[in-house]
């Protein structure tokens, strides 16, 4: 992995708090800032991936999606009489 150098601005008293949590997990502010970037933009995409999935499914389901889910209700219901039958015997 290629590594890229930058330079950063932050008010003194939120770069105290990154030092001292830096040095409360053992890790160097670098990995600390990495870190910190990487979960930002993990959880921005996992917001955008939500919305588009809302977006898609606005409406509700289709038919193809309501047979789907009678299909595993079925399912499921029969596990469960399954279950019941295995344990009074």
């Amino acid at each position: 992995m290629v590594h890229v150098k930058t330079a950063i601005s932050l008010d003194e008293s939120l770069f105290r708090e990154a030092e001292n949590w830096a040095g409360k997990l053992g890790v160097s502010r670098s990995q600390l800032f990495a870190r910190a970037v990487e979960e930002y933009v993990r959880r921005h995409e996992n917001e955008e991936l939500l919305a588009r999935l809302n977006e898609a499914h606005v409406d509700g389901p289709d038919e193809e999606d309501e047979e789907a889910l009678r299909h595993g209700q079925a399912l499921h219901a029969e596990m469960l009489r399954r279950a019941e039958r295995e344990g009074r015997q």
